[in-house]
């Protein structure tokens, strides 16, 4: 069973359309979906963030979500 299109194969623009979608699916999925669908929501959001991280290595990490950051609050 086909899952859709491949991540990689995305534009920038497309892959952070498609992570929000899944974002905003989620909590339904999880509270509603069959175990199957959940397992392959699950496995969508995995695929989808490895490519983001794939190709935004260097992603900009906000020094407030850091455990420093959180400590100097």
């Amino acid at each position: 069973m086909s899952m859709g299109i491949e991540p990689a194969r995305l534009s920038d623009g497309d892959l952070f359309r498609e992570l929000g979608h899944l974002y905003e699916t989620r909590m339904d999925t999880l509270r509603h979906g069959s175990d199957q669908a959940l397992a392959e929501h699950t496995e969508r959001t995995r695929q989808f963030e490895e490519e983001y991280l794939r190709r935004f290595p260097q992603r900009e990490i906000d020094p407030e979500r850091l455990r420093a950051g959180a400590r100097a609050r």
